[in-house]
C-alpha cells in the first residue's frame, strides 16, 4: 500500500461515513423494520435525501451506488448493470433474511457505478512545471516522448514506457506519477480492468484482504456483510457468544477500555465474550514445539505461519511447494471457537474482528471453523449505533483475563514470530530461533521466493497481508498507529507473559488441555 493510502486510514472521509451509515441502517432495518421490503426499497431515499449532489454528477447516480452499498451489506450480491432490467433493490431478499450463516460469493466486489476508472500507470506534467532551460526530463527520456510546448514539458503518453526516469530528475517535483490506488494495494495482482476502463477484480486469484477495498477513494469496493442474519440470529432466542480479537484495543474510543467493551457486547445481546487470544495461545505453544522438534532440528527447512488467510492462500497457491511447510495447527479464531462450543455445544459463535478473509476461513470446508458468523469492528460500530449504545458511558462489569500477552501479541505484525519465540525460549531453553516476518502481500511474495531459493532455511516465517499487521486490516476504525499502540497496551495488561505450558486460561478459570485432541 501507498503511504498516501496508509495515511488515510482512521480519516473520517465522506466515503467512510457513508460506509458507516449503511452499517447502521441495515442493522437498524433488522432491529425494527416491520415491513421489511418496503423499507429496505426506502433506505437509498433515506441515506440521500437531498436534492444538490454531494459526491457526484447526480443524485440519482449516488442513490444507485447507495442501492448496491445496501445489497452488499445485507449479504447479497450486487445487480449486474449489462442488463436492461437488473432487478428490484429487494431481488434476492427472502434468501437473506436468515438467522444463520449466509454467504453468497465472492465476498470483495466493484461497483461498478461508483468506480472512477482511474489511470492505472501514467506519468503527467503538473502546472508546476518551471520550462527551465536544463530540460533534463527531456534529456533522460529513453524513447524521446517529451517535448516542449507552450514552454512547458508535455509527455507524449503513445511514445511513454512508463519508467520514471523523468520524475526523477525534475528539479520541481512537476512531474506526477497516477496509479490505480486499488491496483497499487493489490499484493497479487487481482485487480484488472474492464473494457470500460473500470476496475474489477478477479476471484481466481483475490484472497479476500481487503486492501483494495481501504485504499478506494471512491469507495467503490466494498465486501459482503453478516451483520443483518448474525442479528436475527441474535432475536431468534439462542445463545450467541462473541470472541474478540486482540486487535479490537482502542477501536471504539480512546476512553473505552477492554472491560467495556465487554461489557458493550453483553449489552448488545451476547450470552459471553471471549478473547481469541486464547487460541492464539493455543497456537504459539503447538508452533513452538513444531519449531523445536523439526525446523530447529534440521528436518524441515522452513515453517510458516497459517494465522492470516490470505497469507496462507496466497502462498498455497503462488507457491504449492511451501504447502507442507505452513503450519497445520488451526488459527486463533477457528481454535477458540472448538473451547466456546466444547463448553457451549448448542451456542453460536460470532468472531469479531478487523479481517475480511476471515469471513471467507469461516466459510471454508477444509477444515470445520466451528464459527457461525464473521464480522468486522466496523460493522460492530454501526450495531452498536443502531442500538444507542454509547460504549464511553458504559460502566464496565466484566473482566477481560483470558490470554497471556504472547497471544494478545497477535494483533500486530511480527506478533505472532515474537509469541512462538518468547515460548519457545520458555519452554526449550538454548534452542537458538531465527525469525522472519513480512508484512503486504507485494512482501509476503518477495519473502516466499526467498524461502523457495533456500536463503531462508531454519527460519520461522510470519506472513501478514495487511501492512501493520490485524491492526492495519479492512475491517478496523481507528488509525494504524494508533491501533498498534492500544494493542500493545493490552498486551501489556495480561498477567502472563506466555501461556503456562500445556495450559490455557479462560475466563471460567485455567485448565489444562490437551494441544493433540483440541487443536487436531
Amino acid at each position: 500500500m501507498s503511504r498516501a493510502m496508509s495515511n488515510m486510514r482512521g480519516i473520517d472521509t465522506p466515503v467512510r461515513e457513508r460506509r458507516r451509515r449503511v452499517f447502521r441502517e441495515v442493522a437498524n432495518l433488522a432491529y425494527t423494520s416491520e415491513n421489511l421490503k418496503d423499507d429496505m426499497e426506502a433506505l437509498p431515499y433515506k441515506i440521500v435525501d437531498y436534492e444538490e449532489p454531494l459526491h457526484w454528477e447526480s443524485v440519482y447516480r449516488d442513490r444507485a451506488i447507495i442501492r448496491e452499498r445496501i445489497r452488499l451489506a445485507m449479504g447479497m450480491s450486487l445487480r449486474p448493470e449489462n442488463r436492461e432490467r437488473p432487478g428490484h433493490l429487494t431481488q434476492g431478499l427472502e434468501e437473506s433474511n436468515i438467522d444463520e450463516k449466509y454467504y453468497e460469493p465472492p465476498l470483495m466486489q466493484v461497483i461498478p457505478s461508483a468506480c472512477n476508472a482511474c489511470p492505472e500507470n501514467r506519468y503527467e506534467v503538473t502546472n508546476s512545471c518551471m520550462g527551465c532551460a536544463a530540460h533534463p526530463c527531456h534529456s533522460v527520456c529513453p524513447k524521446g516522448a517529451i517535448s516542449m510546448k507552450d514552454g512547458k514539458s508535455v509527455i507524449d503518453q503513445e511514445k511513454c514506457v512508463k519508467c520514471g526516469k523523468c520524475r526523477e530528475v525534475c528539479p520541481y517535483d512537476a512531474i506526477c506519477h497516477k496509479q490505480r490506488p486499488c491496483k497499487t494495494a493489490c499484493g497479487v495482482n487481482a485487480i484488472k480492468s474492464d473494457r470500460f476502463g473500470r476496475a474489477y477484480i478477479d476471484s481466481e486469484i483475490c484472497v479476500s484482504c481487503g486492501q483494495c477495498m481501504v485504499s478506494c477513494p471512491f469507495g467503490a469496493i466494498a465486501d459482503k456483510s453478516q451483520i443483518f442474519q448474525l442479528i436475527r440470529a441474535m432475536q431468534s432466542g439462542r445463545t450467541v457468544i462473541a470472541q474478540a480479537a486482540p486487535a479490537f484495543a482502542g477501536q471504539f474510543g480512546p476512553k473505552v477500555t477492554p472491560e467495556m467493551f465487554k461489557t458493550a457486547l453483553k449489552e448488545l445481546g451476547f450470552a459471553d465474550v471471549y478473547e481469541t487470544a486464547m487460541g492464539a495461545d493455543l497456537g504459539c505453544m503447538a508452533e513452538a514445539a513444531h519449531y523445536v522438534e523439526e525446523v530447529a532440528s534440521g528436518k524441515q527447512a522452513f515453517a510458516l505461519t497459517s494465522c492470516c488467510p490470505s497469507w496462507a492462500v496466497m502462498a498455497k497457491h503462488l507457491f504449492p511447494e511451501t504447502i507442507d511447510k505452513i503450519s497445520n495447527e488451526l488459527t486463533p479464531m477457528v481454535a477458540t471457537a472448538r473451547i466456546i462450543k466444547r463448553e457451549h455445544p448448542e451456542a453460536l459463535v460470532v468472531f469479531i474482528g478487523p479481517c475480511a478473509s476471515k469471513k471467507l476461513e469461516a466459510s471454508r470446508r477444509t477444515v470445520r471453523s466451528d464459527v457461525d458468523f464473521v464480522i468486522t469492528f466496523e460493522e460492530l460500530a454501526g450495531m452498536f449505533e443502531a442500538k444507542g449504545i454509547l460504549l464511553e458511558e458504559i460502566k464496565a462489569m466484566d473482566k477481560m483475563e483470558d490470554a497471556s500477552g504472547a497471544g494478545r501479541g497477535y494483533g500486530v505484525a511480527g506478533g505472532v514470530a515474537s509469541a512462538i519465540e518468547d515460548c519457545v525460549k520458555a519452554y526449550y531453553p538454548g534452542t537458538e530461533v531465527k525469525i522472519e516476518h513480512a508484512e503486504g502481500l507485494a512482501e509476503c511474495r518477495k519473502m516466499l521466493l526467498l524461502a523457495k531459493a533456500g536463503k531462508k532455511n531454519g527460519c520461522l516465517i510470519e506472513g501478514m497481508a495487511c501492512p501493520g499487521g490485524c491492526v492495519a486490516g479492512a475491517g478496523t476504525n481507528i488509525a494504524i498507529p494508533q491501533a498498534a499502540k492500544e494493542t500493545a497496551k493490552f498486551k501489556a495488561q495480561a498477567k502472563e507473559a506466555v501461556p503456562r505450558h500445556g495450559t490455557v486460561r479462560t475466563g471460567h478459570g485455567t485448565e489444562g488441555l490437551s494441544e493433540s485432541i483440541l487443536l487436531r
